[in-house]
């Protein structure tokens, strides 16, 4: 590990430096689980508001599922999933004489359209969002006599197109800590009862991973979850920084043209950060105020993109697949914004190069199948992750590999995570390891990921001194899918502390400077800049996974 600590690249650095402190309060030694023997059975993986759709990849034979753009909440422990409850069986009078009248084709052909129906009906896009169809032929009990009956039984169906739509919702989105309380819990999230006093439960349905990034959405989210006009100033000003310093060609650069730059260059890694910023906060190529630099950008990084889906080619071996897994996020996240066709392809490749690439260990590092290490792996398992959420093909026993991989780093029962395994653990890779887990589908009511949210916003909480943006970027995704008095505590420092930080005068009016911030001079302004957006957007940026209780 220290051979690797001095060649890290500009790109969210891998390795934790040996000084800093665990990411929990002192516990007896464990010894690091060993290899894969899970005892919990294997994550089955469901796909938002749809029911899952299996296909065989023409090229691994791996089964696969194609997701919706639904709900966040993609994978799931099998005894986790919620069990349809049997309803009372029902009689149909006046069945028994027209059935005994009726010829046996007349029967089989009503059968057989109420089949062709359902089928229609799933194939219309309020069809798509019906979660569950039954059709059960057999008998009943009429007054003690037994009849052939049917029965067609069809889930719930969700008919809003924005997770705010089932709220009469007023002008200002102040309203929505206190009226969104009437949503009803989505069926596939685990509540919690907070034990803190003066409790607002937001239970959001969401209709998409990426739903709150625009419009009312995500006035109504940055209300509810924290958000000020002082953030929300401050993502703005940082976009124009990054609009100004877009090159011709669409790209961005680590470098410059601007001050603090990063000594080494990586613009495939840079156009995918900078993108990503004006994705969190609701822009594509088709519109929104940076659409122009938006499709630029995305343009050059697909012509980037070789035929096995790879667009790191150049780049340093310690940087590539960080740029790669950066990179393949934009390309998802931006077709499940827009359903653009043409990005389809290029998506779908960056999520078969990311399946092909996985090491045995279950997770990635700097070469394709040869290694794993949790920071590389967190990219790679959000751009998975995104892929479901744009309805792209992805392999379930990819996924399932990962669990396997954070099963072997994590230390304190499931509670804190290593860089590899056999290591000890650090705040970084605490954070962006528990955020894998919330993904592939841990409760919220498991005592590893309460007490890693309690060791985060308590004892590493942000810290001024110690300016670590690539672990506030995983820890404040962590704290905000989990909410509560962690999130609280989190959040009403972050909200003041990073605005206070953004340059205000100058040519990098916008910017955050990389000076003194533990990975800024390896990785640059631009590098800080990004992540520093990603967490004033983190109210809207992604769902939340969880009922979450504010306070």
């Amino acid at each position: 590990m220290g051979s690797d600590a001095s060649s890290k690249g500009p790109i969210p650095p891998p390795v934790p430096r040996s000084s800093v402190a665990p990411a929990l309060p002192p516990l007896p030694p464990t010894i690091p689980p060993p290899p894969p023997t899970i005892s919990a059975p294997p994550p089955k993986v469901v796909s938002g508001s749809q029911g899952t759709q299996r296909s065989q990849s023409p090229t691994t034979g791996n089964s696969r599922v194609a997701s919706g753009v639904g709900s966040a909440r993609s994978i799931f422990w099998r005894d986790d999933l919620p069990q349809a409850e049997d309803g009372p069986d029902e009689s149909h009078e006046g069945l028994e004489s027209w059935r005994a009248t009726a010829p046996s084709w007349l029967f089989s052909l009503i059968v057989h359209l109420l089949l062709i129906l359902c089928l229609g009906l799933i194939a219309t896009p309020y069809g798509q969002r019906i979660t569950n169809v039954v059709l059960e032929l057999g008998t009943a009990n009429d007054g003690g006599d037994a009849i052939e009956t049917f029965t067609l039984e069809g889930a719930s169906v969700e008919l809003a197109e924005s997770p705010l739509d089932a709220v009469e919702m007023a002008e200002s989105p102040d309203v929505l800590a206190a009226e969104i309380e009437t949503l009803a819990p989505s069926p596939l999230t685990d509540a919690v009862a907070s034990t803190d006093a003066d409790v607002t439960k937001v239970a959001i349905i969401s209709s998409g991973m990426l739903s709150g990034r625009s419009g009312s959405s995500r006035e109504a989210l940055l209300a509810a979850y924290g958000g000020t006009a002082e953030t929300e100033d401050a993502v703005q000003m940082g976009l124009a920084w990054l609009a100004r310093n877009q090159e011709k060609t669409g790209s961005w650069s680590l470098r410059g043209p601007f001050g603090g730059g990063a000594p080494s260059e990586n613009r495939l890694a840079a156009t995918a950060m900078a993108l990503l910023a004006f994705q969190g906060n609701g822009n594509t190529h088709q519109e929104g105020p940076y659409k122009a630099q938006v499709e630029k950008g995305v343009k050059w990084l697909v012509r980037q993109q070789k035929q096995d889906g790879f667009m790191g080619t150049g780049l340093p071996t310690h940087q590539k697949m960080y740029a790669q897994a950066q990179a393949s996020i934009v390309l998802c996240e931006l077709y499940a914004m827009t359903k653009d066709s043409w990005l389809r392809g290029p998506a779908q490749l960056a999520i078969e190069f990311a399946e092909s690439s996985q090491s045995a260990e279950g997770g990635w590092r700097y070469e394709p199948r040869q290694d794993s290490d949790t920071s590389v792996t967190g990219w790679f398992v959000m751009a998975l992750c995104s892929g479901q959420a744009a309805g792209l093909e992805v392999s379930s026993e990819t996924l399932r590999q990962v669990s396997y991989f954070l099963d072997r780093v994590q230390h304190y029962e499931g509670a804190a995570y290593a860089y590899q395994i056999n290591s000890g653990p650090s705040t970084a890779m605490t954070a962006e390891g528990m955020l894998c887990r919330q993904y592939l589908g841990w409760r919220r009511d498991s005592k590893a990921m309460a007490r890693c949210a309690e060791s985060l916003s308590g004892d590493h909480l942000l810290d001024e001194k110690d300016k670590d943006f690539y672990y506030w970027y995983y820890a404040t995704q962590v704290l905000h899918h989990f909410g509560g008095s962690p999130w609280r505590m989190w959040n009403e420092k972050m909200r003041v502390m990073l605005p206070a930080m953004q340059v205000t005068d100058g040519r990098d009016r916008g910017s955050w400077d990389p000076q003194s911030e533990r990975w800024g001079p390896t990785a640059g302004r631009l590098y800080t800049t990004c992540m520093a957006i990603f967490c004033l957007e983190v109210y809207y940026r992604h769902m939340p996974l969880y009922d979450v209780q504010l306070k």
